[in-house]
């Protein structure tokens, strides 16, 4: 197991992962895991922490997790794309609110201008969150979308769907995607009052309001209704003369533009910023409160049938199961925590070579592996115990196949540092120069040394 195994992720994304190859594994059958099994069995912990160690390191080897890298970067463009649409959106509604300043401003409509369609899509996020219990907003769906688009990678495209679904297991979607909604739609009018003020500094703007069929009364009573609670934190409201003046045109006195200013200004800020900033608030809270008690389904049917393969009673080895269509890479790697030793192994060797050769005393002969059961116990007894060097012989008249490559890159990831020993033939035996070059051309892909004549010198010394 390489060190990059061995890279700090956050929980969620651990468990993210998890999903991730249980749907890769339900769409397209199981995935070549034997490596994985064998390790994740080493760990001495429960269930959720062997399928967690297993997936991960499928999801390594299979390219999910640098598919994640580029799945989340993709999140960041999507989520900063939107952040600019929200900053664009807030000044937008500012200069559309109060105009250049040319004409008066008719407040209800600049109160509607900036205030309309967040409370139309903030009730909607209410009564869905009220009645069905998962609501996803127009822009929580538009960054999911757009994560996915973003990402540009063949193998994200079992993530979307498993982190929809890890998130559904404590109805945490909501949570997640409300914080997104509320803190865009906080950004916006944020602008929008910090624009305001910029206007309002800077040009000198008359308010009126205007109306046929509604009196001066109504006016006024709804006035002091939305000013009620902006005037408890300081902001001014318009009296009941100045209110009733400015139905019949903008009034020029000093008091009255600041007055109705202020009250805009006022509204804008209890009725927009605080609610938004207050669910912003509960959402994260509640985000933060499930994400912590995130875990795996362990009910789920793929888990089930991995708690056999991951704490079985004992160990049954059967038949290798059909290579799939699309195989792993296999590569290299090393193991240098806790190494020590020197070992040889042979791999699939006829009887007319003689073997070993003669070692030195701190040289360990592993033998000839054979068969499968030979394989899984060195492999076992390697990653309990791994060498400090390992040489591992193969006899070069042989086919570089697919599951001898397997094996040589699994026997890697036990050691510390690893060669390969193509053996010379044996007497009155050809060597064809083309097999020979495709060992080299295999073990160049593995990042695999090839020993330059015998290994048993850098066995017994670490140097050539």
């Amino acid at each position: 197991m390489t060190d990059r195994h061995l890279q700090p992720r956050s929980r969620l994304q651990r468990l993210w992962l998890c999903e991730a190859i249980r749907l890769r594994e339900e769409h397209a059958g199981p995935l070549e895991d034997a490596e994985a099994n064998r390790l994740a069995r080493q760990a001495d912990s429960d269930l959720a922490k062997r399928i967690e160690a297993r997936a991960l390191f499928l999801a390594e080897r299979d390219g999910q997790h640098q598919a994640q890298q580029h799945w989340l970067q993709g999140a960041r463009l999507a989520l900063l794309a939107l952040l600019m649409l929200a900053l664009l959106s807030g000044a937008g509604l500012a200069l559309a609110a109060l105009g250049d300043g040319s004409r008066p401003v008719n407040l209800y409509w600049a109160l509607g201008s900036l205030l309309g369609l967040h409370l139309l899509t903030l009730g909607a996020w209410l009564l869905g969150l009220a009645f069905s219990g998962e609501h996803q907003a127009a822009l929580g769906r538009l960054w999911l979308w757009l994560s996915e688009k973003l990402a540009r990678d063949a193998a994200a495209a079992q993530l979307g769907p498993a982190l929809i679904l890890l998130l559904q297991r404590r109805r945490l979607n909501r949570w997640l995607l409300g914080a997104l909604v509320h803190s865009l739609w906080l950004i916006a009018l944020l602008t929008a009052l910090l624009m305001l003020v910029l206007l309002l500094s800077t040009r000198r703007y008359g308010f009126v309001w205007e109306t046929t069929l509604l009196s001066a009364d109504t006016f006024v009573a709804l006035t002091h209704l939305l000013g009620s609670l902006p005037a408890l934190l300081g902001f001014p409201l318009p009296d009941v003369e100045t209110i009733r003046a400015s139905g019949a045109v903008a009034l020029t006195d000093e008091a009255a533009r600041h007055a109705w200013a202020g009250w805009l200004l006022g509204v804008l800020l209890v009725f927009g910023l605080l609610p938004r900033a207050l669910l912003l608030l509960l959402c994260l809270w509640r985000w933060w409160h499930g994400a912590a008690r995130l875990q795996l389904d362990l009910r789920q049917a793929s888990y089930r049938l991995l708690a056999e393969r991951l704490q079985p009673p004992s160990e049954h080895l059967g038949v290798l199961d059909a290579a799939p269509q699309e195989l792993p890479q296999s590569m290299a790697g090393s193991h240098a925590l806790g190494s020590n030793g020197a070992l040889l192994v042979a791999v699939e060797l006829d009887d007319s070579r003689p073997w070993p050769p003669t070692l030195p005393k701190t040289v360990a002969n592993a033998g000839v592996l054979d068969s499968r059961e030979q394989r899984q116990q060195l492999l076992d007894q390697l990653t309990r115990f791994p060498p400090a060097r390992l040489a591992v012989a193969v006899d070069p008249r042989r086919s570089p196949d697919r599951g001898t490559l397997a094996l040589l890159g699994e026997l890697s990831r036990t050691a510390a540092a690893t060669r390969i020993w193509l053996l010379p033939p044996p007497p009155g035996a050809a060597l064809d120069s083309q097999r020979l070059g495709d060992w080299h051309e295999a073990l160049q892909r593995l990042q695999l040394p090839c020993a330059d004549g015998t290994p048993l010198g850098w066995l017994e010394t670490g140097h050539d």
